[in-house]
């Protein structure tokens, strides 16, 4: 069965990198040694990785992958830390048509 792992990665200047691979390990390398001289971190380095989380389908991988990318950095910070509840109220709908807020 293969994996993929979606992860983040916290640059040298502070910013979040978002990716999705197969092999983590590699592909992490790849980041610090700067495989792809024209990539988002190849500027920003060294990068560590700050969290990673093991899928077994590549479309769910994709998926959330996009997801987090979309994501605010207070939400993905909160991701990192495992704070779930916080994650959650970050996800709430907060314009003036939610039901919330009538």
């Amino acid at each position: 069965m293969k994996e993929f792992w979606v992860y983040i990665l916290k640059c040298s200047d502070g910013s979040y990198y978002t990716g999705c691979t197969s092999n983590l390990e590699r592909r992490i390398n790849e980041h610090n040694f700067s495989k792809y001289s024209t990539a988002y971190t190849s500027r920003k380095l060294p990068v560590k990785l700050v969290y990673s989380i093991k899928l077994s389908n590549v479309e769910d991988a994709i998926r959330y992958e996009r997801q987090i990318k979309g994501w605010s950095r207070k939400k993905k910070e909160a991701l990192i830390r495992g704070d779930f509840e916080l994650l959650h109220t970050l996800a709430e709908c907060r314009n003036e048509s939610h039901y919330k807020n009538k």
